[in-house]
């Protein structure tokens, strides 16, 4: 199977091309290569496939086989995969997610692309459709006990759950203890992802993200849009706002027309082929 290995931000997957490569069981296949000691090494597999509502359709599955709705980080390197190796010429392509259809403009240069910006919708925090079992309209500041510690949290869902804790200080979080504690909580009934989030200023936040399904990793465009849609509500920060995230940077803005829109890269580390038998 020929692959493309790529990240944004240190977020890493592998990018299949599923027009062309017949894979059965893509979770079980997830799981496998995404071993970085056995397998090719990754946050995951994104498959590109073709798709009759939007130009392209991308299918998520996490390290541990399970699927995602949507992926920020992902999704941008999915623009660049259909560009650069000329699937498309447009610098505006629409992509199917689970998440629903997102609209991306491309930055090119020298015929390659370095730069994504995403539509990346609406952002949902009715507890019902997070989904987050607590009461109320919102979750917003709402203190709740986590492990044996009690936690204020921010409940956002950008087509996949978040679950955003504003701390002092994101390097002195115990995220391989604290981390599983939120994913596996009751309160989460489809697990979730959770941000810890420092305030810099009005316009810089610093997140570190333990991703359901992958553990901790060095960004999540998901996570880093809907930090900046906690930290609105709650005012503590302006609509623009960059987030500083263990693997990079992005930036992120929480339009008045209530659309949420993340700007960042897309690399391609190499590409390769691998032995399914």
């Amino acid at each position: 199977m020929f692959f493309t290995k790529m990240q944004g931000c240190g977020n890493d997957y592998i990018y299949v091309d599923g027009a062309k490569e017949k894979t059965e069981n893509r979770p079980e296949l997830s799981v496998r290569l995404s071993d970085r000691h056995f397998g090719i090494g990754s946050d995951g597999i994104i498959f590109i496939d073709p798709c009759d509502d939007a130009d392209f359709e991308m299918h998520m599955y996490n390290a541990d086989g399970s699927e995602a709705q949507m992926c920020g980080n992902g999704i941008r390197c999915v623009a660049k995969f259909v560009y650069d190796k000329g699937l498309t010429k447009k610098d505006t392509v629409s992509i199917k997610t689970g998440a629903g259809i997102k609209v991306l403009k491309l930055f090119v240069k020298d015929g390659k692309v370095f730069s994504v910006r995403v539509d990346m919708g609406i952002p949902i925090t009715d507890p019902k459709l997070i989904p987050v079992d607590l009461s109320g309209d919102s979750i917003v500041s709402r203190p709740v006990m986590i492990g044996d510690k009690e936690y204020d949290i921010t409940c956002v869902s950008m087509g996949n759950p978040h679950c955003v804790v504003f701390t002092d200080d994101v390097r002195s979080i115990d995220i391989e203890k604290t981390g599983p504690l939120f994913e596996n909580n009751v309160i989460f009934p489809e697990r979730i992802n959770t941000e810890f989030v420092h305030i810099t200023d009005r316009n810089n936040i610093e997140m570190r993200v333990w991703e359901r399904g992958s553990g901790e990793t060095l960004a999540c465009g998901t996570g880093a849009c809907a930090s900046v849609v906690a930290c609105v509500i709650n005012d503590l920060t302006d609509r623009k706002a960059t987030v500083k995230l263990t693997g990079g940077t992005l930036d992120i803005e929480y339009a008045q027309d209530g659309h949420v829109y993340m700007t960042g890269p897309a690399v391609t580390v190499y590409e390769g082929e691998i032995c399914l038998k």
